[in-house]
């Protein structure tokens, strides 16, 4: 019986436009995303570089793109937040059936602008409906390290078999599911969160 729902946040409650980063900075005259980008983006996902510093390494490779320029083209992967989506976790919340917990790859300067897109209220609001609200940048780990959901099973006391895992990535739900976490590798073009209970594994589990 699933008793803890744990939720992604990025395109499964907030739309995502994932290749917008690397377009826009491809206007700024980023021709390619090094292995050194990368991991420099990992460590910013950890919490381990702080804004300044993640900007500053970035803007040391190419120091023709100011700040403000890089903070754009950065968060342009940010786009919106539905309604209904919210309506929807708000109403799991009322139900009082299931813990509810969100864990998140995500970033501050990301977090500044889902509250920028949201609304501070909205953003609240949505915050408001989880039992544990886990950015990665925050607790210093990120998916799909079995670490971050090993933190999660035994910071909750919670039983893998009886919690069900949603995320868009699927490198994300296979380490889930591999530690006996019930799945739904959600295709955010042609699925809603708000279909959760329609899941054919949601049911039978």
């Amino acid at each position: 019986m699933i008793n803890t729902i744990i939720f992604d946040f990025g395109d499964v409650f907030i739309n995502l436009d994932k290749p917008a980063i690397e377009r826009s900075l491809s206007k700024l005259g980023v021709t390619s995303i090094s292995k050194k980008m990368i991991e420099m983006t990992m460590e910013y996902e950890k919490g381990v570089m702080s804004t300044d510093e993640f900007i500053a390494a970035f803007t040391k490779i190419y120091p023709k793109i100011s700040r403000q320029d890089f903070s754009t083209a950065w968060n342009s992967i940010i786009l919106d937040f539905p309604e209904h989506r919210l309506t929807f976790i708000e109403s799991l919340k009322d139900l009082k059936k299931y813990k509810l917990i969100l864990l998140s790859n995500t970033n501050a300067l990301h977090i500044e602008q889902v509250i920028k897109n949201m609304s501070l209220d909205r953003y609240l609001r949505f915050k408001n409906c989880f039992d544990q609200f886990y950015l990665s940048h925050e607790i210093k780990l990120r998916k799909p390290d079995y670490s971050i959901y090993e933190f999660v099973l035994r910071e909750n006391n919670l039983n893998a078999k009886q919690c069900f895992f949603i995320d868009d990535t699927k490198e994300n739900t296979d380490i889930a599911h591999k530690l006996g976490i019930n799945i739904w590798n959600n295709d955010p073009k042609n699925e809603d969160v708000t279909s959760l209970f329609d899941i054919p594994n949601f049911i039978k589990s």
